[in-house]
């Protein structure tokens, strides 16, 4: 697989999950930023490119284009199985699978920047708002995700047994971008653990934030 584009912004935590995972396949790929804040994901040329205009967006060598970050990491793992980001048997498929959609479905959705900023423009909320917000989802979201990973034999030094997988890139992600709001992750010592286990390795270091090219 070559010739990959990747259209995604530094700091937005759905681009930073397919970054970690094109590092762990080893695939080399165009970095195309695009500056949320500046609203440049809505201008005409983007939008020619995903109607959607939101990040992130994979283009393939053919042209094909791929949005959500679950498909395209679930696309990559099919199509490059090495290493497998998901378990080889269907109960272990379907655990990491809700592990990680308890994330990527359930708190990101309402943390985005569309909806943070539209918590300031529709209904005046200040910085302080914006931030209670943010972290009484993610506190809605981890504490049930806490407790299924503290009373699973099936977690081990990451979310499933002892390789990182989509579960645990989800998780990397999220508290990377809760640690901008101030989150405080003491009462979650398994993710804290975890996610600690992620960032420990290159192929998550290399993807984060502050290494794009874009970061500020």
């Amino acid at each position: 697989m070559s010739d990959l584009v990747l259209h995604n912004y530094y700091r937005s935590s759905t681009s930073y999950r397919v970054r970690i995972a094109l590092e762990m396949k080893g695939l080399t790929y165009q970095y195309v930023p695009h500056h949320l804040r500046h609203g440049e994901h809505l201008e005409p040329a983007y939008l020619s490119v995903n109607p959607q205009g939101l990040v992130p967006a994979l283009i393939l060598g053919d042209g094909t284009l791929l949005t959500q970050s679950l498909a395209i990491i679930e696309f990559l793992d099919e199509t490059r199985p090495e290493p497998p980001l998901l378990p080889q048997d269907a109960l272990g498929r379907a655990r990491v699978r809700m592990l990680a959609q308890m994330i990527a479905c359930d708190i990101h959705p309402v943390n985005n920047l569309r909806v943070l900023t539209s918590l300031r423009t529709l209904f005046g909320a200040g910085d302080e708002d914006v931030a209670n917000w943010f972290r009484h989802w993610v506190n809605e979201g981890f504490q049930p995700l806490e407790k299924i990973l503290t009373s699973s034999a099936e977690t081990g030094t990451f979310c499933h047994g002892e390789t990182p997988g989509l579960a645990d890139i989800c998780l990397a992600a999220q508290v990377t971008s809760n640690a901008r709001f101030g989150f405080d992750l003491t009462p979650y010592p398994t993710i804290a653990r975890v996610h600690a286990a992620c960032m420990a390795l290159p192929a998550f270091q290399k993807a984060a934030p502050e290494n794009q090219i874009d970061a500020e």
